[in-house]
């Protein structure tokens, strides 16, 4: 069997670093843009709070289960398939938004932001797993550098979506323009993934679970550090999910416009960005990466705190803060699944069912925050529900001890 440190491919490294950002930054899009948008879809579809909580929540659980079908998926179709299949499923979600008003009812938004969660959920599944492959001295940076794309992805989109209304679009085509840049990177990612050895990367399906870089993903399940991650994963992401669905519209009943509140999202996304790429690159010189994980919590925790308590006193230093602490942390979990096993194939099966189980987790946040809405009559007691979770969060990481991995996974 061939070296599970060495890479799979000849794809030459400016070309795999292209792939990486120009396939990863189409998937959040399609997540970030009902957010400003909100108040023109709710009164053409007379979704409720509940209803419109549903384009976040959906596709963040078929993330979640995509997830945990993704070590399949790749050892069935090969990563070439795979992402490129999953590719389409996100243009064709975007265009679809684009129907006659007549037939854009809730209903239809619903299953458009499905069709793109089900699309989303492999790839970023599967990448993971290759950055490690391709790249197996370079995982910490290339993993920032995959999240920052992510973020920066969600940020276009958070700022561009609301302007295209200003500029004469009606919001189902500022919806459904994201398909375009989705169908200008699947030719590139065709091209590289046919470049790596699909051998390489389904080899050994029937490998021993502990010896090889088998497809066999039931061993990990029956490892508590697997469930750890996952549960920690789907409790901090469900921050991100919240912040996407509900920071917009929470400011526009504080008077913002649209537009205004776009740009905010668009500033914590930027914000993320900034932070996933620049966290992984400074916990690199350690292989001890929970200081950091409890850094970009914190932040977390004071950025929901400064919603619930002052959201007026500095909204745009504030959206700073919270878009650190939630993008740093996204990619540094990323990190730490990643240093878990030091098998590329294991190493992306542990990413996938972190993702898979965590979204799937994360996904009724976005809903807990309208029922708490609903409930209270106001965003405070979700945004402090969302700092709690923060900080419970950082008793969680204290156990990610890395001397402590060997035995964690039963090696």
């Amino acid at each position: 069997m061939t070296s599970t440190n060495t890479p799979s491919h000849r794809v030459p490294p400016l070309l795999w670093l292209s792939v990486v950002v120009l396939v990863t930054i189409n998937l959040r899009p399609f997540l970030t843009a009902p957010g400003p948008l909100g108040n023109a879809i709710q009164q053409a579809t007379a979704m409720d709070l509940r209803s419109f909580s549903w384009l976040t929540l959906l596709p963040m659980a078929l993330m979640g289960i995509g997830g945990w079908l993704a070590p399949t998926a790749l050892l069935r179709w090969g990563a070439r398939s795979a992402i490129c299949g999953s590719l389409l499923l996100i243009a064709l979600g975007c265009a679809l938004r684009m129907l006659p008003a007549g037939a854009a009812t809730g209903s239809l938004l619903i299953a458009t932001a499905g069709l793109c969660g089900a699309g989303v959920a492999l790839v970023q599944s599967i990448m993971p797993g290759l950055i490690k492959r391709q790249s197996p001295h370079n995982v910490a940076p290339m993993m920032g550098l995959y999240s920052a794309a992510l973020m920066g992805g969600g940020a276009l989109s958070a700022q561009l979506s609301p302007l295209a209304m200003q500029w004469g679009m009606d919001w189902q085509a500022a919806l459904a323009i994201w398909a375009i840049p989705v169908l200008l990177a699947l030719p590139l990612a065709w091209r590289a993934l046919s470049l790596m050895r699909a051998d390489s990367l389904t080899r050994a399906s029937g490998s021993a679970p502990h010896s090889g870089d088998g497809g066999d993903t039931g061993w990990l399940l029956r490892r508590r550090r697997t469930w750890l991650l996952l549960i920690s994963f789907g409790l901090m992401n469900g921050g991100y999910g919240s912040t996407v669905a509900w920071l917009a519209p929470f400011y526009q009943t504080h008077g913002w416009t649209a537009t205004q509140s776009g740009s905010l999202l668009a500033i914590l996304s930027i914000a993320q960005a900034a932070s996933a790429l620049a966290m992984p690159a400074l916990a690199r010189r350690s292989v001890d990466r929970r200081p950091w994980v409890l850094l970009a919590l914190l932040l977390q925790v004071a950025g929901f705190a400064g919603l619930a308590l002052w959201p007026d006193a500095m909204p745009t230093l504030n959206a700073i803060v919270l878009g650190l602490g939630l993008g740093g942390c996204f990619s540094l979990f990323m990190l730490v699944a990643l240093d878990h096993l030091p098998s590329p194939t294991q190493a992306g099966a542990l990413n996938s069912l972190m993702q898979g189980g965590g979204f799937i987790l994360a996904a009724l946040a976005p809903l807990a925050m309208a029922q708490l809405h609903q409930l209270s009559g106001s965003w405070t007691s979700g945004w402090l529900y969302q700092a709690g979770v923060a900080a419970l969060v950082c008793l969680l990481v204290t156990r990610f001890n890395p001397k402590g991995y060997q035995r964690a996974m039963g090696r």
